[in-house]
């Protein structure tokens, strides 16, 4: 080796060296014992905000002109100004970057690979019946009808944003879209139509920041069993209590911690008076009956000389359910509304519309 190649290949790591050390030098030098910070607030503030006026982006805390980025899930944020997190880089086969590595939320490719997350190949060595087998969704439907490129589907629509995206060009992320800001899940990521957001904002398109902590917001959202929003979402330190089962009127399901489910007293529906709770009102899935009544249903009179036990036990005779399952008042069933007489028996075992034909008639009308 040539002596000037020698002194050249000694002077790189002593420069790299030379350079750490100023870097931690300076950053000592804002500091003094103790902890102390030199700079004033204004002038630690100036160097941790970003240009569009964010504090460590909004995602970490400025300690002496320095940003401590917090570590939250699903991802952790670095940077100078907290400004990445890697958790946004673009997934294939369930791989980050499948062919690369994140840097700041963008895929760099190796080589001979490209595409959002580094899917394709630029040198193909498959055939093309093993490319278009590789396409194919598990319905046989080659990249939802778009581009295969070399078993990878190229997912581009039209419109050139990038909104369709998949394995198999199956997601279409224009569900993620803001129509008024023009945004893509502002403050969070789009996955097959739907929006995560980071931590700290909420919203169907990530559009509501939340002033305090995901710890703090949990809290508020446990219920003293331990369950959160009795396993409903928590947004914000407050439960949506309506969005698990949209089969349910709104409003059933409500309370500090979605704690109360009144559809438990649709189980004690009354036909006979149109109602829950015929004689009381339903109150957190539990029947609170007015005065002068009792029972599951409330439709047991208290001027009754009978116990509730004592009530149905009279009226269920051979049946498991008092009055085969209708009205029973103080030991004796109504068996029908007004006027119908088809239903009838001391316990309401007969019914004479088994009897019946299509036209109505009982018997053939004999």
């Amino acid at each position: 080796m040539h002596s000037g190649a020698l002194v050249q290949s000694m002077l790189v790591p002593l420069l790299v060296i030379l350079l750490c050390t100023v870097e931690d030098t300076l950053l000592q030098s804002v500091q003094v014992g103790g902890g102390v910070c030199r700079l004033s607030s204004e002038a630690s503030s100036r160097r941790c905000r970003t240009p569009d006026g964010k504090v460590c982006s909004g995602r970490g805390s400025c300690d002496c002109g320095i940003c401590i980025c917090q570590a939250t899930d699903p991802g952790k944020f670095y940077g100078p100004l907290c400004e990445c997190h890697d958790w946004v880089c673009a997934i294939h086969n369930g791989k980050t970057c499948n062919r690369g590595y994140c840097d700041c939320g963008t895929c760099e490719c190796d080589d001979g690979w490209f595409g959002e997350a580094c899917q394709f190949q630029e040198d193909c060595t498959l055939s093309g019946k093993k490319s278009k087998e590789l396409c194919k969704n598990p319905q046989g439907v080659v990249c939802s009808n778009r581009t295969c490129n070399c078993g990878s589907c190229l997912c581009h629509g039209e419109d050139g944003r990038g909104l369709i995206t998949g394995q198999f060009c199956e997601c279409d992320d224009s569900e993620c879209l803001d129509e008024d800001s023009g945004e893509v899940c502002g403050h969070g990521q789009c996955y097959c139509g739907n929006c995560f957001c980071a931590a700290g904002w909420h919203g169907d398109k990530c559009e509501f920041q939340c002033d305090m902590s995901p710890w703090e917001s949990k809290r508020r959202c446990t219920s003293p069993d331990g369950k959160i929003c009795s396993n409903r979402t928590c947004v914000c330190g407050e439960c949506n209590c309506h969005d698990v089962d949209p089969s349910g009127d709104w409003g059933d399901i409500h309370g500090d911690t979605c704690e109360c489910d009144e559809r438990n007293c649709f189980s004690t529906y009354d036909r006979y008076t149109d109602d829950f709770c015929s004689h009381g009102q339903c109150n957190c899935g539990r029947c609170d009956c007015k005065e002068g009544w009792a029972g599951p249903k409330c439709e047991h009179p208290l001027s009754c000389s009978l116990s509730v036990e004592s009530s149905l036990k009279k009226c269920r005779g051979t049946s498991n359910l008092p009055c085969f399952g209708r009205q029973c008042l103080c030991g004796q069933c109504t068996c029908h509304p007004p006027g119908d007489n088809r239903v009838h028996g001391k316990n309401c075992e007969c019914d004479d519309r088994q009897c019946e034909d299509l036209s109505g008639e009982v018997c053939g009308g004999e």
